[in-house]
Parts: structure tokens; sequence; C-alpha cells
């Protein structure tokens, strides 16, 4: 026979709250740190390649 349960006695508990609570603030935390990084980069880096550039491959030509 299963043992009935009563509904009062089983919760998650105090403990189970207070875990969710700190991973819902340090994700917070770490989304505000990384849109704060994201907002100083440059818009373009000194040595980028420039995409037009045909030059700048590196694949086999069709002269050869």
């Amino acid at each position: 026979m299963l043992a009935v349960a009563d509904d009062g006695l089983i919760s998650a508990g105090w403990l189970g709250f207070l875990i969710v609570v700190l991973l819902g603030v340090v994700t917070y935390l770490l989304i505000r740190n990384m849109n704060a990084r994201l907002k100083r980069l440059p818009a373009s880096f000194p040595n980028d390649p420039d995409p037009d550039d045909d030059e700048s491959s590196s694949g086999p030509t069709a002269d050869a």
C-alpha cells in the first residue's frame, strides 16, 4: 500500500528557494557584466583583413 502524504508536510524548503534565488541573481550579474564588456569593444579591430580585398585570400589560384 502506498503511503498517503499530508499536503502540508512536503515542500521544496527554504534551501531550495535560496538556491534558485541565488542562481537568478548570479545570472543577472553575469549578463550585466557581459553587456558592459560588449559595449566597450571597438566597432572594428585595426588588424582585421578587409573582406572585399581579393589579395588576402590564401586559397589556390586559377592561373596555376
